[in-house]
């Protein structure tokens, strides 16, 4: 589904990806896992079409080479990105929220899809975004993308600063997500999350991939990873 060939991108003069190249296959979870700073959002970025400094390499989403191709663009073919801080309209209601944003790519789920997945939502679908918790605000901010149309999910750390119980709940969604037909590249540092819900883990250092690691192996390395993360 997505293929990245020789990905570099820079910001000015400072380089933070260097000949990335991966690929995530329809139906797959996969996690990128690194230090901060390694350049896990630029990449994300980059796939998506939202980076601002200089980039080279070739972008593949499904077949075609979208390398060239503005955001919203990008956003029609089925691509959908959660930034780190969610981008939850804090004034507007959760249903508010799901609905202002135009359904443009190929596969946009129902709002009765979206809260059968998600029923939390629908409990909490006249709130405002300011009355949300982190948990809630993550479960939105997943669920306006897929109804917008989204077949790839672009995660940028869905658990960070949330509790083990809402880490769990975040991890059955993106289950079930898959389960659907949903493809997921995530950045995750929780290592031991990244193993309950991801296929594959790109391992990601001074804007390289160093590893690729099955579920397998980041089981026996544990421990080295998280002190790799300073976890």
């Amino acid at each position: 589904m997505l293929r990245i060939d020789g990905l570099s991108a820079w910001y000015g003069e400072a380089q933070v990806l260097r000949d990335v190249s991966l690929e995530v296959a329809k139906g797959e979870i996969v996690t990128l896992v690194g230090r901060n700073g390694a350049g896990k959002t630029t990449l994300l970025r980059n796939v998506m079409g939202l980076h601002e400094g200089r980039s080279s390499g070739v972008v593949e989403f499904l077949g075609d080479d979208v390398s060239g191709h503005a955001a919203h663009r990008r956003a029609k073919r089925g691509l959908g990105y959660v930034p780190d801080d969610r981008g939850i309209y804090a004034t507007l209601s959760v249903e508010e929220n799901l609905t202002l944003p135009p359904a443009v790519g190929p596969d946009p789920w129902s709002l009765d899809k979206v809260y059968e997945t998600f029923p939390r939502l629908r409990e909490r679908r006249r709130s405002p975004g300011t009355k949300l918790s982190g948990g809630e605000q993550q479960m939105l901010a997943l669920a306006r993308v897929l109804r917008m149309g989204a077949r790839l999910l672009l995660c940028d750390e869905p658990t960070e600063g949330l509790s083990p119980l809402i880490v769990q709940q975040i991890g059955s969604i993106l289950r079930d997500v898959k389960s659907q037909g949903v493809t997921v590249l995530l950045i995750e540092q929780n290592v031991h999350f990244a193993q309950t819900v991801a296929d594959r883990h790109y391992l990601l250092a001074e804007g390289r991939i160093v590893e690729t690691l099955e579920n397998s192996e980041v089981r026996a390395r544990e421990n080295e990873l998280l002190e790799y993360l300073g976890i």
